[in-house]
């Protein structure tokens, strides 16, 4: 694993994937997939970020197979009808990359289904999408799913009591449960594959701290948050490098189902992939058990493959 770079992406011909996000950490996946031969499908609320995305990969790889599907992570009926376009589509899916997020808005604000928006968008959201595309990862002989977790996982807790923030809405302590909710989920997706032979491998990852529009376009642009992206660029690593931890994920046979990967230098800040750190609170298995019961309820979904 040492120095993994994009360079080390086996060769992907004839692999199918579907990636959260149009932008950032989401197209750099999906520029250097489709490089690497792979067709890879953006999924993501916005047609005209999602097709422009697009055309910037066929620039730079002419004979790319890349598409983009409308896809609206905060709303659980086009999460739906995603799955189902999907599955009349497609006979399998190889790879599906939980990337998509929301960062720190400053009020809390809700999805169309009532969900706080970052546990509803960046957990919620993901959890639904694959279970509708569980079926078609089924039947990929290689199978991975990565779900995109932070470093800031290491200081949430999962108030069950209060997962929507109703009671108190704290942004980034809504953003840190969102976030050890996705990493939560990976290791116990990975347990009930192992449980149910689905033969799928569960990875997490996170991309260190990351030169991407996630905190201008949550926080707002004249946040503090925004200021330090836009003002201190020079302390967050190039979008390219945070893919790197997905990219391995994703593609190397040295990656590991059930393991977490990040960046190895600077407190995982940035670097490249190494396994990362586990909070002690994402390896609580009862804990996570719970959180997929409850979570499927809220979504109304099942994973039965």
């Amino acid at each position: 694993m040492a120095n993994w770079t994009m360079a080390d992406i086996p060769a992907q011909r004839g692999r199918t994937a579907i990636i959260t996000g149009t932008g950032g950490l989401g197209y750099q996946a999906a520029l250097a997939l489709a490089s690497a031969g792979a067709e890879v499908i953006l999924a993501g609320r916005n047609r005209a970020r999602g097709e422009a995305a697009v055309n910037q990969i066929r620039q730079h790889v002419p004979d790319a197979r890349a598409g983009f599907e409308m896809l609206d992570l905060a709303s659980l009926a086009s999460v739906t009808a995603f799955g189902k376009r999907l599955r009349e589509a497609r006979p399998r899916l190889d790879l599906l990359i939980n990337n998509a997020a929301v960062m720190t808005p400053p009020t809390r604000q809700l999805t169309a289904d009532g969900f706080e928006l970052q546990f509803g968008t960046n957990y919620l959201g993901h959890v639904a999408l694959t279970a509708q595309l569980l079926p078609l990862l089924r039947q990929s002989a290689s199978a991975r799913v990565i779900n995109t977790s932070s470093i800031a996982a290491r200081s949430g807790t999962i108030d069950f009591d209060d997962l929507q923030s109703a009671r108190a809405y704290r942004p980034m302590v809504a953003y840190s449960q969102s976030k050890l909710a996705c990493l939560m989920y990976a290791f116990e997706l990975q347990r009930r594959s192992e449980a149910a032979g689905w033969g799928i491998q569960s990875i997490a990852v996170h991309p260190g701290i990351a030169r991407t529009e996630l905190l201008p376009n949550g926080a707002g642009a004249w946040s503090a948050a925004g200021m330090a992206r836009r003002f201190l660029w020079f302390l967050f690593q190039p979008a390219a490098q945070g893919a790197l931890p997905t990219l391995f994920a994703a593609t190397s046979a040295q990656a590991r189902g059930g393991a977490y990967y990040g960046p190895d230098k600077l407190g995982e800040t940035r670097g490249y992939p190494v396994a990362a750190k586990i909070p002690p609170q994402a390896a609580e298995a009862d804990s996570a058990a719970r959180l997929w019961a409850e979570s499927e309820r809220l979504a109304g979904v099942v994973h039965n493959g």
